[in-house]
């Protein structure tokens, strides 16, 4: 099944882990540009259930779940897709690396986007992850999407839209009830994002404001606190 999915997108000064579209108004201005994207898929079992999204102009892209083998080269995508001016290694490749070592890392909403090949893929051009985070004070549990990647190459190839629409499928059919991101709205409101305060749920920065959102899912409102990510964000 092919569907054409545009996206750009960027990382918000001291985000938490998602990226925002650098169209966004002046009200986003808080954001820079960055070499990022991402496309999602539904929550699977094994990749026997990955799919491939594209468009008629856009080569053909397979979002499946990232294995053990991908941690490689998912490192180089984040060091490519956030490479600093001064040299240093971007947060971001260490924040994965170390969202995978605690028992927040969600192996089923960890997913990768590669360019498919005579129905085959090879070569990760996209990421995204969302671990387990908490809405204090009950600590209920909830989503907490980043970082999300896309080569810069492949800016603009609806790699991005497929990762999200990928990992908001995922996180509905495992029973998740909120998802949460910093990013600009103007982006992610295609998604069905809003402002996180519209749920009852406050950011764990005060200052974010609107650009702390949250997607919920199901009839059941989402438990009302204030929303934490988990503890390796905290090292930003």
């Amino acid at each position: 099944m092919q569907e054409q999915i545009e996206t750009r997108a960027a990382q918000p000064r001291g985000h938490r882990g998602a990226d925002a579209d650098p169209s966004a108004d002046a009200s986003d201005e808080r954001y820079r540009s960055v070499h990022a994207s991402s496309l999602p898929d539904l929550p699977v079992r094994s990749n026997r259930f990955a799919r491939t999204v594209g468009a008629r102009d856009h080569p053909r892209v397979l979002v499946r779940r990232e294995v053990r083998a991908d941690h490689l080269d998912v490192r180089g995508l984040l060091l490519t897709a956030f490479v600093r001016g001064d040299g240093e290694t971007p947060v971001e490749a260490e924040l994965a690396e170390q969202l995978r070592t605690g028992p927040w890392f969600l192996p089923a909403l960890s997913l990768v986007a590669v360019p498919v090949d005579d129905g085959h893929g090879s070569g990760i051009v996209g990421h995204v992850m969302a671990t387990r985070g908490t809405i204090d004070p009950a600590g209920a549990p909830a989503l907490g999407v980043g970082p999300l990647s896309v080569l810069p190459a492949w800016h603009g190839r609806g790699v991005g839209s497929a990762l999200m629409h990928s990992l908001l499928a995922a996180a509905e059919a495992t029973g998740e009830s909120v998802v949460c991101l910093l990013g600009a709205p103007r982006y992610y409101r295609r998604f069905g994002f809003r402002p996180a305060v519209e749920s009852g749920i406050a950011a764990p920065d005060a200052t974010w404001g609107g650009v702390f959102q949250a997607r919920t899912f199901g009839d059941h409102p989402a438990a009302p606190g204030t929303f934490r990510y988990a503890p390796p964000f905290d090292a930003l």
